[in-house]
């Protein structure tokens, strides 16, 4: 293994330079994901500067009979990254934003691209490219691709398959899928992009991309307000869409448990009403008018109801940002406390309330004491649930797992919304995924990656 393991290196070496191939200490960095709970020990970190150099990577890798890991921002949380003696490759000399063109409401970026770059360069054209999330400033297109990523505005705009017109991926022969496409009408035959984003680099790396941009709003209208609960919430974001012709582009849904671990980890982030609140985080965008009159109206009248117990209309930029952070701040709160299971399901809107309860009524019969944290985006039905049990037995976290999945299969929802399935969601997809549906999935598997050397182990089950 030794022998292989020097010449795979030196075949690397020889591709893109001593430079750019890392190993020992030197891979430290990706050596995690954000959460630390899932490790990396990889033969190598390869990072080529072009398509055709990661083409030359996947044969050399492919070659030796090695795995092929994808890695981005490794922002992600299910350990999508893990590996054992695998070549990682990274994107981060491929982070050009090749074309901005406004005409056409595109942009062409590469595969190593970081969101917040994206945004930067789009806004000085009037546009928007409308995914957003904590990560933004780490998170790169090939990661957030990989994982079809939501975040805060999916409710206006929805997540990031969506907001996809081509894409260039490196298969695992090596041989360039080109499917760059930039029109927003193309029947000829399958959409194969589509297998690709969601698909965590267990088919191909994705490499470029050509992403849709949408006029930037003129106006923000952004809210925290106190709600009497989950119902109202939901009553008030119907209003809200109602009353600004859909333009609400963030409704996120923090309960009093969260606001309460908010005020006791980030006093920074004073909050403008008593603790014991449920808070929704609300924000409208708009071309042509200002919102705030009818984010008002909407809130007074929610007021007069009872529905809403008081609210904060931001007035300045910076009153806007504190808002944000709250919500913002769910990422570093969630994972201060160890035992953890946490989830991120997706549930139609109107059956939200119906999950929480039912799961809170499970969890107090199968883990007494075990506390919870839930953060919501709420207008598309997207559940951070977090549960922090007294037992750190495995089969004891893993039954609180099976417990929450059975009541959101139940409930006609998805075990996975935006985080994705890597490792940490395999005996619930074996558990819970039409046995068809995997049984397509693996046949696709097979046809693309019959060697299994593209991020082995991760999204599908044997």
């Amino acid at each position: 293994m030794l022998d292989t393991a020097d010449a795979a290196l030196a075949d690397l070496r020889a591709l893109v330079g001593d430079a750019q191939v890392l190993t020992g200490e030197d891979t430290a960095r990706f050596a995690k994901d954000w959460t630390g709970k899932w490790r990396a020990d990889p033969l190598a970190v390869v990072r080529p500067a072009s398509t055709a150099e990661v083409s030359d990577v996947v044969r050399c890798a492919a070659r030796h009979g090695l795995a092929i890991v994808p890695v981005g921002g490794n922002t992600g949380l299910v350990g999508g990254t893990a590996n054992q003696g695998a070549v990682m490759v990274s994107l981060e000399r491929m982070a050009a934003i090749r074309e901005v063109r406004p005409a056409a409401r595109l942009a062409v970026v590469e595969g190593g691209a970081i969101l917040s770059d994206i945004h930067d360069a789009v806004e000085a054209e009037g546009l928007v490219f409308p995914l957003t999330f904590g990560a933004r400033q780490s998170a790169r297109v090939g990661g957030f691709l990989s994982t079809n990523a939501g975040g805060s505005n999916v409710v206006r705009h929805g997540p990031t398959r969506g907001l996809v017109l081509g894409l260039e991926v490196v298969l695992a022969d090596g041989r360039v899928l080109d499917l760059m496409s930039e029109l927003h009408k193309d029947n000829s035959g399958y959409d194969l992009k589509d297998l690709f984003i969601g698909a965590e680099g267990t088919l191909g790396l994705i490499t470029a991309a050509v992403v849709r941009l949408h006029p930037k709003p003129r106006h923000h209208a952004t809210a925290l307000a106190a709600v009497a609960g989950l119902p109202a919430a939901l009553d008030l974001l119907n209003r809200l869409q109602t009353a600004s012709d859909g333009a609400v582009e963030a409704f996120e849904y923090m309960p009093r448990t969260y606001m309460g671990e908010l005020a006791r980890l980030r006093p920074d982030l004073r909050q403008p009403f008593p603790v014991g609140d449920h808070a929704v985080m609300i924000e409208l965008g708009g071309l042509s008018r200002p919102l705030d009159d009818v984010l008002e109206e909407v809130l007074g009248d929610a007021l007069e109801r009872g529905e809403v117990l008081d609210a904060m209309v931001a007035q300045d930029e910076a009153q806007r940002r504190l808002i944000w952070e709250m919500r913002e701040a769910a990422a570093e709160i969630t994972f201060t406390r160890l035992p953890i299971v946490d989830n991120d399901v997706c549930l139609p809107v109107d059956r939200v309330e119906a999950f929480i309860d039912r799961m809170h009524d499970e969890l107090e019969r199968l883990s007494p004491g075990a506390e919870t944290l839930i953060v919501s985006h709420l207008g598309d039905g997207n559940v951070h649930l977090t549960v922090y049990p007294k037992d750190d037995d495995p089969a004891h976290l893993d039954a609180i797992r099976e417990m929450v999945e059975g009541i959101v299969v139940d409930l006609r929802g998805s075990i996975s919304a935006e985080h994705g399935i890597g490792l940490s969601k395999l005996a619930t997809m074996t558990r819970r995924k039409d046995p068809v549906a995997l049984d397509v999935m693996r046949a696709v598997k097979r046809a693309l990656d019959p060697d299994g050397v593209m991020n082995p182990g991760k999204v599908v089950p044997d």
